[in-house]
């Protein structure tokens, strides 16, 4: 659900507990639209302005930051190390948040700062105000807003936005009541009314009320009737208690084990197809909900270029393997030529030229049947029988030509699907850097400007096992290659999923004899590293490390192997301790 401002309210009182007389000491920008406050007592306060995910939390997920900080957060740098935050405040039932800080200069002299973020779905915003209430920067500078009647421009005075015309539950609980008392039009549906009437409600917890008072999301005022109204006055006044007392709880809803939506109250909505759960914290919460999010997005953000590349090469060279089977479908016919040019050798005498095709017996089948041959009119018999064999010949030669290009184009194929399947499981920049260095090395990329170095010592993801080994998985091609041929001991287990591109797995034994759940973990995490992820059950290739080889000249990550094993998994989260 979008960060309604209810949520918002107990995210922020939450934080005022942890936060309010803590000291900044050091500020982040690791996204265009995301800061992080690092403050005493080893905490990470996340203001995000993203259109997507609006928010203010504490965060326990460390984040990659640019080389060069923007120029925002060098601002932020200059104003805020070393403030101390006096207040957390929430502008009503508005999504805006302001940080009262209290500040030090260089001349030692202490004032005031706010930061005020204003989560509003596509028009989020953060603002650094000085002691006046003038704005000194903003992530976005609006010449006017969408509203018409406010500007955001360094030097102006900062005005909240224009309040919704809406009931609040702080202070118009009973102006609410009596507004249901009145009703809305028979047809209007009775979450969406509460959406549009009543401030901070987002649409899950509007039907959540009109579930509660009518046993069904779908209830429009026509169907409540006088007690339905009395029960939908009972839920609103059970909100605005709760609102007022703070006694919201953290509540997720998972569909498959994923995070699928967050609100502040349980949900029976959905029935037994969604899982409600408590979260010790808000912004545990956020962080859980978030985080797969996220992830996704800076993976498809960063890998955006690589995935073209990629993926523009795959589909060049799967035509290329059309066309070249094609040509060699057709060598295959190559029998004929030569028949042609034998049946008009041995009717050379029959035969005029200037004829555009000639109709022999043909005597190396039984009966002897009439093949009709096609001449080129401006050639001899003799001419047209050299023409024949000719091609023939081309095609004898070709055969062989064509059945080594057609191998050489189905591995290089499959190894783009295996760049492909690395990239979609790709998170970290130095994944990505690694992909990139790779294709670079084999020629689908070329090379930037700027010839840095890829720093080489990027390590593999490492779990341990119930049995207490070591699991290595690779995160690249490149990286497959130097764990499986380089690093790995001879008598370390090598697993991999069953004819399809995957990770190279290494269960680290050192000669000792496995035990059967280490098997089974190492196993099951090649099948999550593997295009299988989303399957059922996964058959996964397993040997000793000493059986595997790389044919001379195979593109990076491509290895075979004759002796093994297999193992059944089920995809999914591996069981394996991550290292």
């Amino acid at each position: 659900m979008p960060l309604d401002a209810i949520f918002l309210r107990a995210a922020v009182a939450e934080l005022q507990e942890q936060l309010v007389g803590a000291r900044i000491d050091k500020v982040q920008q690791p996204a265009r639209d995301q800061i992080v406050l690092l403050v005493r007592g080893n905490k990470r306060v996340l203001l995000s302005a993203n259109p997507n995910q609006p928010r203010i939390q504490l965060t326990a997920q460390t984040r990659d930051n640019p080389a060069q900080p923007p120029m925002f957060c060098m601002l932020l740098r200059k104003h805020l190390v070393g403030a101390r935050i006096e207040a957390l405040t929430q502008d009503g039932l508005e999504r805006v948040v302001t940080m009262d800080l209290r500040v030090t200069d260089e001349l030692g002299e202490t004032g005031r700062r706010q930061l005020v973020l204003e989560a509003m779905g596509r028009r989020a915003n953060l603002l650094l105000l000085d002691a006046q209430g003038r704005i000194i920067d903003c992530l976005r500078r609006i010449a006017l807003d969408p509203g018409g009647d406010r500007a955001l421009q360094p030097g102006l005075f900062y005005r909240l936005p224009t309040p919704l015309k809406k009931l609040s539950l702080l202070t118009q609980e009973e102006e609410a009541a009596a507004l249901i008392d009145e009703g809305g039009e028979d047809e209007a549906l009775v979450d969406r009314w509460l959406v549009d009437h009543v401030l901070g409600i987002s649409p899950l917890v509007a039907r959540e009320l009109a579930q509660h008072a009518a046993g069904t999301t779908d209830v429009r005022f026509g169907e409540l009737g006088g007690t339905g109204r009395a029960a939908l006055k009972r839920e609103l006044e059970t909100l605005a208690n709760a609102l007022k007392e703070n006694t919201f709880t953290p509540t997720m809803l998972l569909r498959d084990g994923r995070p699928a939506d967050f609100t502040y109250l349980p949900i029976t909505q959905y029935g037994a197809e969604t899982a409600v759960e408590t979260r010790e914290s808000f912004s545990a919460l956020l962080d859980e909900f978030y985080d797969l999010r996220e992830r996704q997005e800076l993976s498809a953000r960063r890998g955006k270029e690589l995935t073209h590349a990629a993926t523009v090469a795959r589909d060049r060279m799967a035509r290329k393997l059309e066309t070249l089977r094609r040509e060699y479908a057709a060598t295959r016919d190559r029998d004929t030529l030569r028949l042609y040019g034998d049946l008009i050798t041995a009717n050379l005498y029959r035969m005029e030229r200037g004829r555009a095709s000639f109709t022999a017996e043909n005597y190396y089948e039984e009966g002897q049947p009439p093949v009709t041959i096609a001449l080129d009119p401006l050639l001899t018999p003799q001419q047209n029988a050299a023409k024949y064999y000719k091609r023939y010949n081309k095609a004898k030669n070709a055969e062989l030509h064509l059945r080594g290009q057609i191998e050489k184009a189905e591995s290089e194929r499959a190894y783009l699907d295996s760049v492909l399947q690395e990239l979609a499981q790709s998170e970290t920049e130095q994944e990505f850097a690694e992909i990139r260095h790779e294709l670079q090395e084999t020629g689908y990329l070329r090379r930037g400007k700027e010839k840095k170095e890829l720093k080489r010592a990027f390590s593999p993801r490492e779990y341990r096992s119930s049995g207490g080994y070591r699991i290595l998985v690779g995160r690249s091609n490149e990286q497959n290659d130097q764990l499986t041929l380089k690093k790995a001991d001879k008598r370390d287990v090598w697993f991999h999923a069953q004819k399809i591109h995957g990770s190279h797995v290494i269960l680290c034994t050192a000669g000792a004899e496995p035990d059967a759940a280490s098997l089974t973990e190492a196993a099951a995490l090649a099948a999550y590293f593997s295009q299988a992820r989303e399957s059922g059950k996964v058959p996964v290739d397993y040997t000793p490390v000493k059986y595997v080889k790389k044919p001379a000249g195979a593109r990076p990550g491509m290895v075979i192997y004759e002796t093994y094993q297999t193992l059944y998994v089920a995809s999914g989260e591996p069981s394996g301790k991550k290292e």
